[in-house]
């Protein structure tokens, strides 16, 4: 088994307030959609193993800020599922549909500080410009209401170092492109909420889905602009129907069965890279020892999408892409 000393001698992750956490923070931060399939399962399995393995707590977040997508009686779904496949959290559930407060706190310095601009484009402008926003009204000084915001990309983050996939490369023109911050229909954005919720939960690592790499950037920019420490990131094969077209909600992705975890959870753990062939559980809570003291992180595949084919009920193959 690893350790978080093999990986991260300098592990002491420090925040403004002046606390300091000296062991492993993660989290696992769903958005209340749909129901949990089998990718987000993996991402789960993923961040709790690798939390588990290194003594250290879990998290649940309930990355409900983006309203209009949520699902009625999905996130107490989502919970109840985490239950059954027997990934219990520690400390209560986060929601960010209850943090607004917090999040003008952060952005009313930087507004101040004329670090964030009102912008008019629309989506369809921008594809006519070529998909990238050109920062077209960095200075234009539109009127912030009823238009969305964007922060000035004073730190743009070309490469950065995670922890599976090694060094990752991003594209200039996504690294230096303003980011929205707070939506025209006065909702916050993703790339700020999460990076203020992983700094005030004192996060020190994250583990997620490979689809996430590009945003990482952003979120590593912010952290230096707001002076955050930022976590450890590493990002797991995608889980594929095929390439490039992620299991997803969005795509109608099986919920996983609560009634029947341990095929998904056996399969999740294959996914993962686990040799399960020699070895046979009756039960989540046993099946999760054995792969708490059995994980590495050199099991894990590299890979960026990995195909998923379920064949039956709790039967998947899978085909690294």
């Amino acid at each position: 088994m690893h350790t978080l000393q093999d990986r991260h001698p300098e592990h002491k992750h420090s925040d403004a307030l002046g606390s300091s956490f000296t062991t492993y923070r993660g989290r696992f931060a769903p958005s209340p959609s749909g129901p949990l399939h089998f990718g987000s399962l993996v991402a789960a399995l993923a961040s709790y193993l690798d939390a588990k393995a290194n003594q250290g707590q879990w998290l649940v977040r309930m990355e409900d800020i983006d309203t209009p997508r949520v699902v009625p009686g999905a996130a107490d779904a989502i919970l109840t599922t985490l239950d059954a496949y027997g990934l219990h959290w520690d400390g209560e559930v986060v929601y960010q549909s209850q943090r607004h407060a917090l999040y003008q706190d952060i952005l009313a310095p930087l507004i101040e500080m004329r670090h964030v601009y009102a912008c008019t484009c629309t989506r369809k402008q921008i594809k006519a410009r070529g998909g990238l926003y050109d920062n077209h009204c960095r200075d234009a000084s539109h009127q912030f209401e009823g238009n969305a915001l964007r922060l000035k990309q004073n730190y743009p983050v070309l490469e950065f170092q995670d922890d599976l996939q090694g060094q990752v490369h991003i594209p200039k023109g996504i690294a230096s492109e303003d980011y929205i911050v707070k939506r025209r229909d006065g909702l916050f954005a993703y790339q700020l909420v999460v990076v203020v919720d992983d700094h005030q939960q004192g996060i020190t690592h994250v583990v997620r889905g490979a689809d996430l790499l590009e945003p990482t950037a952003r979120q590593l920019s912010l952290f230096k602009q707001l002076n955050y420490t930022a976590p450890h990131f590493m990002h797991v094969p995608l889980a594929v129907a095929t390439a490039g077209f992620k299991l997803s909600k969005q795509n109608h992705a099986p919920a996983i069965d609560n009634s029947k975890p341990l095929p998904a959870l056996a399969a999740a753990l294959k996914f993962l890279g686990f040799n399960l062939s020699h070895v046979h559980f009756d039960n989540v809570d046993t099946l999760l020892k054995w792969a708490i003291s059995h994980y590495h992180i050199s099991l894990l595949p590299n890979n960026k999408e990995i195909q998923v084919t379920q064949q039956d009920t709790g039967h998947y193959d899978f085909t690294p892409l």
